[in-house]
């Protein structure tokens, strides 16, 4: 097979272009040159999508599956996709199920309305931004566009930090402030299963939107962190709190404690997608503790998390230890 991955040096990218090299497939990847490196034998094109002729490296190549992982302007998307409509036959767009309206209902299937978005758009926040994305994937490819609304991504290379955090905190040692309840259900998909099934799909042809993400309640808070200490060989305590504290204190979940999502919260269906079509088209997820000690090992091997390739830098996620001492000490 041959693959074209535009991006491919970030977090979902390179875990794409890792899959597709196991496999034996031939693959290129499209980016600007600047951020990180790609496994040998993989052939590297350079362009700036986002500039006039941006796209010209591509011309006269021919491939079978393109995955895009873009998440800026949906214009972006539209004009690769008119430029690989003749020279690729399946385009794969790794979306976010952000894209859901709100009010978002727990459980929600892929028949949910999306928010307003155009695939024009140069502009707009993450979830028009995906939304215009999927919509401009669709507008060339129909029925041939595979949109992957992933959800929370974990796993060796994440470029957020939300899992590396946990383990740079728990292997710190002491009383660690553990957000409860223990048993509150954790939806994720680890990065490699995410590349492996977008890559099963597209060869096959299949198109539409699915959620790709674990069961709700694949792990729990508890297994996690419980997973977390193991593969450190901390000492930390887990000082498991219930969560009326820790809001009236202003920690917002997601952000300070990453990955947490309580019951009853906003943005609790961020946890309890529905699944059923992703999984009836192959999906499976390794258990939370091969996740978690495969990023704990390549955490310590890298020494910290990389910047997020071509994209924006973001806020750093964590609880700061002096609030996190504050809510031990009640």
């Amino acid at each position: 097979m041959r693959l074209l991955v535009l991006g491919g040096t970030g977090f979902v990218g390179g875990a794409t272009v890792t899959e597709a090299v196991r496999r034996g497939w031939s693959v290129t990847v499209f980016n600007r040159g600047l951020h990180g490196m790609v496994p040998p034998g993989v052939h590297r094109l350079r362009g700036d999508r986002t500039a006039p002729d941006g796209l010209a490296a591509l011309a006269g190549g021919e491939w079978d599956v393109v995955v895009d992982t873009w998440d800026g302007a949906p214009r972006a998307v539209r004009d690769a996709a008119r430029t690989l409509a003749g020279a690729v036959a399946h385009y794969a767009y790794v979306s976010s199920g952000s894209v859901y309206a709100p009010p978002v209902p727990a459980n929600v299937g892929e028949e949910a309305s999306t928010v307003e978005a155009r695939a024009d758009a140069t502009e707009g926040d993450y979830a028009q931004l995906k939304a215009g994305g999927e919509l401009a994937a669709t507008e060339v490819y129909g029925e041939r566009a595979l949109l992957v609304r992933a959800g929370l991504i974990l796993g060796p290379g994440e470029d957020i930090g939300r899992l590396p955090w946990w383990l740079r905190r728990v292997s710190r040692g002491g009383d660690v402030l553990a957000p409860g309840p223990a048993d509150l259900p954790v939806q994720y998909v680890d990065v490699r299963d995410l590349a492996r099934w977008t890559l099963d799909r597209a060869v096959e042809g299949t198109g539409g939107a699915f959620n790709v993400i674990s069961h709700p309640g694949h792990t729990t808070m508890g297994e996690l962190l419980d997973s977390v200490v193991a593969v450190t060989g901390s000492d930390a305590r887990l000082r498991w709190t219930d969560p009326e504290p820790i809001l009236a204190a202003g920690v917002v979940p997601w952000n300070d404690l990453p990955i947490w999502v309580p019951r009853g919260h906003e943005f609790r269906w961020l946890q309890e997608r529905g699944v059923q079509k992703a999984y009836a088209a192959g999906l499976t997820c390794r258990p939370v503790a091969e996740t978690v000690a495969d990023t704990w090992r390549w955490l310590t091997a890298v020494g910290s998390v990389p910047p997020r390739a071509g994209r924006p830098a973001r806020e750093p996620v964590g609880l700061d230890p002096e609030r996190e001492a504050a809510l031990l000490a009640v």
